[in-house]
């Protein structure tokens, strides 16, 4: 009993990376808009803040449709077959949007393309959860973190690459009139559909979850599944602790009533306040709005581009050091010193604004706090959100979070504009300042470490199971 498992690492490794194919395909979609942003406006004729706010966060609205149908319809599908539907949208919709005519037939696929995200974004870190050795666990999940970083930087790379130099000084007209104005904003949309038809075709080859079977009264489906992982002892092992956390009368329904019972309802409420704190923290209107931030300090087009492929680079380092770190330091003290990092950082960058300080450090700080969301929010709130909710109802609980994350990502996405506008760039980022502070205390006094902690046993600690 005392023996470590011989775990199958190819398996696991196998399985993970393929599913975390949605997380690559999550992150392109999630940032490619940034860098067409300036040649579709330009095409489509967007002037208003609230046409380019829409623009820009239309695909958040099907995020929060894919997050709320993706736990109920997970729990009676399967995580697999959701996963599968995920990749079939992300490929239909990189090629829709890429051929799109008008401004609302581009919309519907930003839509439609949101739903993907979505599923994805749900699904992923909760299926490598649940097939993952406790002891591993965070390392796995956060490499879902990892490729969509990759993916985000993908879109970056893309978007820089394919886009024609801009002139310094050209007006809307010369670059409507330009090849990035009428095409090039187009293939930037287009590249997603070779890495989302692999996935798509991947995802039939790899298994279902093993929780997820047990659940559904297919043990000796799980059994195999997970005796592929650790060997017939771990199968044997785990196969007894997830029954044990199963009550025979929610085996195969999804009640989202359970999760008010008074045990439930706590970690609902941390579930909830990360997802909603990992994007309120601000860093993510760096990817969507890197043109207003490095124009404001003083780049061009071209520059604002190469600016952004240095943001993602450093995004991708700090995630691969995160991976190496999360089940190392845990999860609590990589949380909070991220937040406090972003808490003083964003003060600085407002700071820099308030005072018209333009160049170079202004990027520096724009890197730092990159570095600092990658290397804590980023990765581990995907770790923690995929760990603290117990089995029978992890898809419902998980659902309700990402819905939380992508109704706040909307929001923020949505608002900057407007509070660009009336607050000014100084404001807007003391604003996210002040909401790293809130982040820290949550995190110090409400989070509690799952490191090193099997689901079944952070089940039983944190709900008294």
């Amino acid at each position: 009993m005392n023996e470590r498992p011989a775990f199958n690492m190819r398996f696991i490794w196998t399985t993970t990376l393929v599913s975390a194919m949605g997380g690559l395909l999550f992150g392109y979609d999630w940032v490619v808009i940034g860098g067409a942003k300036p040649f579709y406006e330009k095409f489509f004729g967007l002037t208003t803040p609230s046409q380019i706010g829409w623009a820009m966060s239309s695909a958040l609205v099907g995020c929060l449709v894919g997050s709320l149908v993706s736990g109920g319809l997970s729990d009676r599908f399967g995580r697999k077959r959701l996963l599968i539907l995920a990749g079939f949208l992300f490929t239909g919709t990189g090629i829709l949007t890429a051929l799109a005519p008008s401004f609302s037939f581009f919309i519907g696929n930003r839509l439609l393309g949101g739903v993907a995200i979505g599923l994805a974004s749900n699904l992923s870190p909760m299926y490598i959860a649940e097939l993952s050795p406790a002891s591993m666990r965070g390392k796995f999940v956060s490499v879902n973190q990892l490729t969509i970083v990759i993916g985000i930087l993908a879109a970056q790379l893309v978007n820089w690459l394919i886009a024609e130099p801009v002139p310094a000084g050209a007006t809307a007209a010369d670059i409507l009139a330009s090849w990035n104005g009428q095409a090039g904003w187009r293939w930037m949309f287009g590249a997603e559909a070779v890495p989302a038809f692999l996935f798509f075709l991947l995802m039939f080859l790899i298994p279902e979850s093993p929780r997820w079977l047990i659940k559904n009264g297919r043990e000796a489906e799980a059994e195999k599944i997970l005796a592929r992982v650790g060997g017939t002892g771990f199968a044997g092992q785990a196969l007894g602790e997830i029954r044990d956390t199963l009550a025979g009368g929610e085996i195969r329904k999804v009640h989202f009533r359970s999760l008010f019972e008074p045990g439930l309802a706590k970690l609902l409420v941390v579930g909830v306040v990360l997802a909603v704190y990992q994007q309120w923290c601000g860093i993510n209107v760096i990817f969507y709005y890197a043109e207003e931030i490095f124009t404001a300090a003083g780049y061009g087009v071209s520059g604002v581009l190469f600016n952004i492929v240095i943001t993602g680079t450093v995004n991708l380092i700090f995630t691969l050091i995160a991976i190496r770190l999360v089940d190392r330091l845990g999860r609590k003290p990589l949380m909070m010193a991220g937040s406090a990092g972003l808490a003083v950082v964003f003060g600085l960058i407002g700071a820099s604004y308030a005072v018209h300080s333009r160049g170079v450090h202004l990027l520096a700080l724009v890197v730092v706090a990159m570095a600092l969301y990658a290397l804590s929010l980023a990765p581990v709130t995907w770790v923690l959100l995929s760990e603290i909710f117990p089995n029978r109802i992890r898809g419902a609980a998980m659902s309700v979070s990402t819905v939380s994350l992508w109704s706040a990502c909307f929001v923020l996405t949505y608002t900057f504009p407007l509070l660009n506008k009336r607050l000014g760039p100084a404001g807007t980022f003391w604003i996210y300042a002040g909401t790293s502070v809130f982040g820290f205390i949550f995190i110090r006094t409400r989070v509690r470490e799952t490191k090193g902690k099997t689901l079944e046993q952070i089940e039983r600690e944190f709900v008294g199971l």
